[in-house]
C-alpha cells in the first residue's frame, strides 16, 4: 500500500543521479552514487528541506517519513504507521521541524522499544533514524 507522506529508497527517482566522477582520483571497481549539492540559499522563502544524506557511520533509511510542516502528534503517528512496515532491523527516517518532535521521538522509541538511532540538523527541522526491534 502506497501513501503519499513517505518514500521508499531505491526507487526510480533515486537512481536519476548517478555517479559523479572526480578529476585525479583513481577510478575504484564500483562507483558510488553521489547526493546532489544542497541548493544555495537565496532571498525568497525557504523550501523545505529534503532527506538529508547520511553522515558517515549513520545507516541508510530504507523509508523516509516527510512530517515537516506537520504539528504535533502528527509526526508520531505517521511513524508508528509505518514502523510496521519495514522488516525488523531496519531504519526509518522521520523528517519533522514542530519544536515538540525534538523530544518527542527519542522518548517514543524508549517508550516502544525500539532503537533511536541519530538525529541530524537540517535547513529546517531535523531528520531522526530510529532502527525497528521486533
Amino acid at each position: 500500500m502506497s501513501r503519499g507522506w513517505f518514500s521508499r529508497k531505491g526507487t526510480a527517482q533515486d537512481s536519476q543521479a548517478g555517479p559523479v566522477p572526480v578529476p585525479g582520483a583513481a577510478t575504484p571497481a564500483s562507483t558510488v552514487p553521489v547526493a546532489p549539492a544542497a541548493p544555495v540559499a537565496s532571498a525568497g522563502p525557504a523550501a523545505p528541506a529534503g532527506p538529508a544524506a547520511p553522515a558517515a557511520g549513520q545507516p541508510r533509511a530504507m523509508v523516509t517519513i516527510d512530517a515537516l510542516g506537520r504539528k504535533c502528534p502528527i509526526p508520531i503517528i505517521m511513524l508508528a504507521e509505518q514502523i510496521r512496515d519495514v522488516p525488523v532491523g531496519a531504519v526509518i527516517e522521520v523528517l519533522a521541524d514542530d519544536p515538540a518532535a525534538y523530544t518527542d521521538v527519542p522518548a517514543w522509541c524508549g517508550m516502544k522499544s525500539h532503537e533511536f538511532v541519530f538525529r541530524d540538523e537540517l535547513e529546517s527541522g531535523w531528520a531522526f533514524g530510529i532502527r525497528r526491534r521486533y
